[in-house]
């Protein structure tokens, strides 16, 4: 590799860096409203469609969705869900997706519980980051407001359980930049796996359940992996414990 673009590609692993730079990603982390139990069939529980996004990472890290991936995964854990609503100890309902103006409310909260999701990661689960509204020792109070009562499915039910996974898998690409990148003592990211559930108080409208995971396993796109995010997802749930990867073995 000659000088000239031995410099370049330096510039490029460089960029990659930058954009893929940021706080260290926490573990998975959870945190349930101070007293919360739901005993077996005490609730009835709302599974909101969840919000699933898969596709590629570039070279330079930008996120490039991929349909076909995208599909396969809604798919596959849906079909986990199946299996795990069944091991939650209440009663779970579903509701078919609507269009017109439900869709795009139930599109408007599905985006608010993962940017309140993602606010409680960096502002609770980093140390030393909280806010200082934030700070009170075993307070969880973060809400999604009074008006996710609305949302299609609700009525009759008493909690939302609201679910959100991204997978970005790294390009051949990334993955080089990031070998060369770690050659020259500059660490870069390949591949981001995160997924957050939470669960909703419909009375209040505040998340009173959280499991937060910024590097999750499974492929989402197969059975075992779906099996294995949806696991990842509901564990410490506050309720009856799941356990699919258990179950598929017997």
């Amino acid at each position: 590799m000659n000088r000239r673009i031995g410099a370049a590609f330096a510039a490029v692993v460089l960029s990659c860096a930058t954009i893929g730079s940021g706080p260290a990603l926490a573990q998975e982390k959870s945190a349930v409203r101070d007293g919360l139990t739901l005993p077996a069939g005490s609730v009835r529980i709302l599974l909101v469609r969840p919000g699933i996004t898969v596709g590629e990472q570039s070279t330079g890290g930008m996120f490039e969705p991929n349909a076909d991936w995208t599909e396969q995964a809604r798919r596959q854990v849906a079909t986990a869900l199946s299996i795990a609503q069944t091991k939650l100890g209440n009663e779970i309902v579903t509701v078919e997706e609507p269009i017109g103006p439900a869709a795009e409310r139930l599109a408007d909260y599905r985006a608010l519980f993962s940017v309140v999701a993602e606010s409680v990661v960096v502002y609770k689960f980093f140390p030393g980051n909280r806010l200082p509204s934030k700070k009170r020792q075993g307070v969880f109070d973060w809400t999604l407001g009074p008006g996710v009562k609305n949302i299609p499915g609700a009525e009759g039910a008493d909690y939302a359980l609201f679910i959100t996974t991204e997978d970005q898998y790294g390009s051949t690409g990334r993955k080089v930049a990031q070998i060369f990148a770690a050659f020259a003592g500059v660490g870069i990211t390949s591949g981001v796996h995160k997924g957050f559930a939470g669960l909703v108080d419909l009375k209040t409208g505040d998340l009173v359940w959280l499991n937060a995971d910024l590097q999750m396993g499974g492929d989402v796109r197969t059975p075992e992996g779906a099996t294995r995010r949806v696991d990842q997802l509901l564990e410490d749930f506050p309720g009856k414990p799941v356990t699919l990867a258990a179950k598929t073995a017997e």
